[in-house]
């Protein structure tokens, strides 16, 4: 995955968010301890983070504090994760496939990042929509991205997106109880030795 892959992610959630403005963005999203509006905070604030632990290295050196205010209007939280995806995708195009930042799953290359960035916006577009009492659906393509490259283990099934909220714990597939205790693979995925 690369830069195009987050701006791509992030054009899909602000306009659909943009949509919703005129809601009441205090509301709680059901089953997370969220209003709609540190949500959509949260997502931008995870891009900003991955920009950063992307160019600063893979040791957890760094000593920022990044915070993305949850009180805003709508609109100006919409253009935060806009920007904080922007300059996300910036860094993830202006490293080389061989760089490596920090995460606290691993040491990620900038497909890694992208992955996450796009898992952090789409996913929290869709909590975002349940407390805004919408639904969200970005189409399969994305889901199949982000599954293939931070879950390489789950097949996308006949509907990817379920698939990627089954496995970021927001739903059950049928048959299929939600995983507890996910984690993203962010290492290169030529690290993958095939298991869960």
């Amino acid at each position: 995955m690369r830069g195009d892959d987050v701006r791509a992610a992030a054009e899909l959630a602000t306009g659909f968010l943009g949509k919703f403005t005129d809601r009441d963005w205090t509301a709680s999203v059901p089953g997370l301890d969220f209003t709609v509006a540190s949500v959509v905070a949260h997502a931008a604030q995870g891009p900003l983070w991955y920009a950063l632990d992307l160019t600063g290295g893979p040791q957890d050196a760094a000593a920022f504090e990044i915070k993305v205010r949850p009180d805003p209007e709508p609109d100006r939280l919409i253009a935060s994760l806009a920007a904080a995806a922007h300059l996300c995708a910036t860094a993830v195009d202006a490293m080389p496939d061989s760089a490596r930042g920090f995460h606290p799953f691993g040491a990620s290359d900038p497909s890694g990042f992208a992955a996450m960035a796009c898992d952090e916006i789409l996913v929290h577009t869709y909590d975002a929509a349940t407390g805004l009492g919408a639904d969200f659906r970005p189409g399969p393509e994305p889901a199949r991205r982000v599954l293939a490259r931070l879950f390489p283990w789950h097949e996308p099934g006949a509907d990817a997106w379920l698939t990627l909220l089954w496995a970021n714990g927001r739903t059950d597939l049928p048959g299929t109880p939600r995983p507890r205790g996910w984690r993203w693979h962010t290492a290169p995925l030529a690290t993958w030795d095939g298991r869960a």
